[in-house]
């Protein structure tokens, strides 16, 4: 099945321990597109300027993504520049940010994409969130993202589309923030309580917990030697998430947990590479081998302990 995700096409300007890179491919329905693209169509709904290389649009259709909902406008693509350290290395510096015509984005959805049956919006307005809602008929699974910036200067918007959300991903500081709660647990369960019931919850180099309903499941973070950059780390996790659900066509506590894992998968082979990359590269045995190694990672075998040693 079809995966619609409405978000942001950007260029970005990187610099990590491992290097600098300039006026790269990024945006979060970029991230996301490149990864669920391994398991099921994916239809983007964004902007971008007319200054935007045509080889990016290329590659995106090279790997099946729709692009008849991107639009190109006069002026200039939305444009981040950041920073990782050594030191913070899961959390970005913002240097400079440069909206362009990102700035008066009013997704419009082709009539085509209005029967998505899984749909994700992207960490963009909750205004503009909503108003995708509003043309979408009855999709099977609504997912949205968000972050600090909206939590704290349009709660109000962000509360009415939650209500209207199957699935939040959240960062664990963005969930404490939302909910108003220090404890993470604490926190989900009043975010749930505003609409979504399935709630992951990324928390970048530990892995990743999935909240359904009143089941709880923890997914480690695969270890990395070298991460060349992070970003885009939680929009491939949301990707590989999204795709694999929409490959199944079912939605339950099981397929949910596997789905878990392989936006896991998909972010850690986003985080080896600057931009796209190691994902433009990557093939399906690389996936289905890294899906093996996570499954190992947390497997063991139930044993018959000896009597508990006695005190004293």
């Amino acid at each position: 099945m079809p995966v619609l995700v409405v978000g942001s096409v950007a260029l970005d300007s990187v610099e990590t321990p491992f290097g600098k890179r300039e006026e790269i491919l990024g945006g979060s329905a970029t991230y996301f597109s490149m990864a669920a693209s391994f398991f099921s169509p994916v239809r983007v709904v964004a902007v971008v300027g007319e200054d935007f290389p045509d080889a990016h649009l290329t590659m995106l259709t090279n790997r099946g993504v729709d692009l008849s909902g991107l639009v190109k406008r006069p002026g200039r693509t939305f444009r981040w520049k950041g920073r990782y350290t050594a030191q913070q290395l899961n959390e970005a510096q913002t240097l400079d940010t440069q909206l362009n015509v990102f700035e008066q984005f009013e997704p419009e959805l082709p009539e085509p994409y209005r029967a998505t049956p899984f749909v994700f919006l992207g960490n963009i307005d909750p205004v503009l969130q909503a108003k995708v809602l509003d043309q979408v008929a009855k999709p099977m699974l609504v997912a949205a993202d968000t972050m600090n910036f909206w939590i704290r200067g349009k709660l109000d918007d962000l509360k009415k589309t939650l209500s209207r959300v199957d699935l939040l991903f959240v960062n664990d500081a963005e969930a404490r923030e939302l909910a108003g709660e220090s404890n993470v647990v604490r926190a989900v369960r009043r975010i749930m309580d505003l609409g979504p019931k399935t709630v992951a919850v990324k928390r970048g180099e530990y892995g990743a917990l999935l909240f359904h309903g009143e089941k709880v499941f923890s997914a480690p973070a695969f270890p990395l030697a070298d991460v060349y950059d992070p970003t885009g780390a939680g929009d491939s996790f949301a990707g590989g998430f999204m795709g694999y659900l929409a490959r199944c066509g079912v939605v339950t506590d099981e397929h949910l947990r596997r789905a878990t894992i392989m936006g896991s998968v998909m972010a850690s082979f986003a985080v080896e590479g600057f931009s796209m990359d190691r994902v433009k590269l990557l093939t399906e045995p690389e996936i289905n081998t890294r899906f093996g190694s996570f499954r190992a990672l947390t497997q063991f075998e139930e044993l018959s302990p000896g009597p508990l040693r006695q005190a004293g």
